[in-house]
């Protein structure tokens, strides 16, 4: 909705759609619909890629990266999540849904925690379908007393957090205030520099979100997401750039690949750029390269300034959220690290630290369980990139 209103969306577009969805009996998905393209997803109403839609609003260029919020897709999930500035958490506000998402094993308690571990620190939480429960305001207060204890418990600071009453389907709250609901002020949070900031819809919570860094004089590091060969053009990573700034004429290093080539040309939203810098989602084109050579999960970076390069092993810090039994030496879980999925093995737990502090408690510990907290040597199955 809020793309459509601000202009991300052509009008028939939306009418298309809208058509597609009252034929298979979905109406009320007309918003997620559009950004639900692949055809997988349409036929089982759920959000399974990830989705890079842009908006504007007064203070900033917004990407949405609509990551899917099913079990399934976890993988997706954490790609999405992954290259957020600010995560924003759709609570369903109608009766037993929200109890549902936020119960022990629910999905909006495992979304907060994925947004949090993965490093996305800033937070708004938007309460849709406010509309199924008459606008009733002790049950948006009830769920923000909720939310705000169980974001807590993740890391969040919920004085930080912008909370918003709305109807995506009928837009209140999204842009303008909404007339349904008198009793609503407005949301306020503390801002980092120690302010505070105000407003009434989800558009302004988006628009106070706190200047994200951009790390651009780093070296170059670029995670792809998707490599594409292009008719006439060739071969076409994609990715996000989150440190260093990448342009034509670059040579660029893939690792683990061990693939070095130079940028042809570097595009975001079908428009060339003449550098694509942290934050920007960009298709490079890349000479002499075949689609066979590098895969999601390579990173790129300058080949003449601290290329990456593939780890045999490294120590990492794991914290077991839920986990059944015990877990030792030789377990060999799949690790999702920015945009690579690779099963690691745990081939020594060196010590057991404190969740809070980082403190160890305990060295080389035979087991850990559900809760502990342990900085533990992992081996990948094939080589990967990773960074302290």
């Amino acid at each position: 909705h809020l793309i459509y209103k601000c202009g991300g969306i052509d009008k028939r577009t939306i009418e298309k759609f809208e058509k597609e969805a009252a034929e298979l009996g979905k109406g009320s998905f007309k918003y997620a619909w559009v950004l639900d393209k692949l055809k997988a997803e349409r036929e089982r109403g759920i959000t399974i890629d990830i989705a890079l839609w842009k908006f504007e609003t007064p203070k900033y260029y917004v990407t949405v990266i609509d990551a899917p919020g099913h079990r399934d897709f976890i993988k997706n999930m954490i790609t999405g999540t992954s290259q957020a500035d600010c995560a924003i958490l759709i609570i369903a506000g109608g009766t037993g849904e929200f109890e549902a998402g936020i119960s022990k094993d629910g999905q909006t308690r495992e979304h907060a925690l994925l947004a949090y571990t993965l490093g996305v620190k800033q937070l708004i939480v938007a309460v849709n379908k406010m509309d199924t429960t008459k606008w009733s305001e002790d049950r948006f207060k009830e769920i923000v007393k909720e939310v705000s204890n169980f974001i807590k418990k993740v890391g969040f600071n919920p004085k930080t957090v912008a909370f918003v009453p709305i109807s995506g389907f009928n837009g209140d709250n999204m842009i303008e205030p909404s007339p349904n609901c008198p009793w609503y002020k407005g949301w306020e949070k503390e801002t980092k520099e120690g302010g505070k900031s105000a407003g009434k819809t989800l558009l302004e919570a988006i628009d106070s979100i706190d200047r994200p860094e951009r790390p651009s004089s780093k070296p170059l590091r670029l995670p792809l997401q998707d490599v594409y060969k292009i008719g006439g053009i060739g071969t076409v990573p994609v990715g996000r750039v989150e440190t260093g700034t990448i342009k034509p004429g670059m040579v660029v290093t893939f690792a683990p690949a061990g693939v070095t080539t130079e940028v042809k040309s570097v595009e975001m939203h079908h428009e060339q750029l003449t550098q694509g810098l942290p934050g920007d989602n960009v298709g490079f084109n890349v000479k002499n390269v075949s689609v066979k050579e590098i895969r999601r999960g390579n990173v790129a970076g300058d080949s003449k300034n601290d290329p990456p390069k593939g780890a045999e092993s490294f120590n990492a810090q794991v914290i077991l959220m839920n986990h059944p039994g015990q877990v030792g030496n030789g377990y060999a879980p799949v690790l999702d690290c920015h945009t690579a999925h690779i099963a690691c093995k745990f081939a020594e737990l060196i010590e057991k630290i404190d969740r809070r502090t980082g403190k160890s408690v305990e060295q080389a510990p035979k087991f850990i369980k559900s809760g502990d907290a342990a900085i533990v040597k992992m081996v990948p199955s094939k080589p990967m990139c990773v960074e302290a």
